[in-house]
């Protein structure tokens, strides 16, 4: 991982599997959790489901939500809002693709991160 402003590179999309997730330690702050949707777009989450803080990185995706791999329930990786009946929101990390490599917000990737 990279900074590159108010970026941090944290490496190239090819290596984020289609359909997959990987995780970003932060130290002293809450992992993020780096999904990659079947048409090539980008997320990140902090990697707790609202409800019982399970890692959303082993959750299922489709389109632009993830599936909790505890109790089902489905999270927009868009807004991280919780879908359907249940209640709830996972912080999002702003990303941006710039010549194949991921970027991720600076300021949201470490904004868990305790003084």
């Amino acid at each position: 991982m990279s900074a590159v402003g108010e970026w941090l590179d944290i490496g190239p999309v090819d290596q984020l599997p289609a359909l997959g997730a990987r995780t970003l330690p932060v130290r002293g702050g809450r992992e993020i959790a780096i999904f990659h949707t079947a048409n090539g777009e980008v997320y990140a989450l902090a990697n707790q489901c609202p409800h019982k803080q399970g890692p959303l990185s082993q959750g299922i995706v489709h389109d632009t939500t993830v599936t909790c791999p505890l109790h089902n329930w489905r999270i927009s990786l868009v807004t991280g809002e919780a879908l359907g009946e249940d209640k709830g929101c996972v912080p999002v990390i702003p990303v941006k693709i710039d010549g194949g490599r991921i970027l991720i917000s600076r300021a949201e990737a470490l904004a868990g991160v305790a003084a």
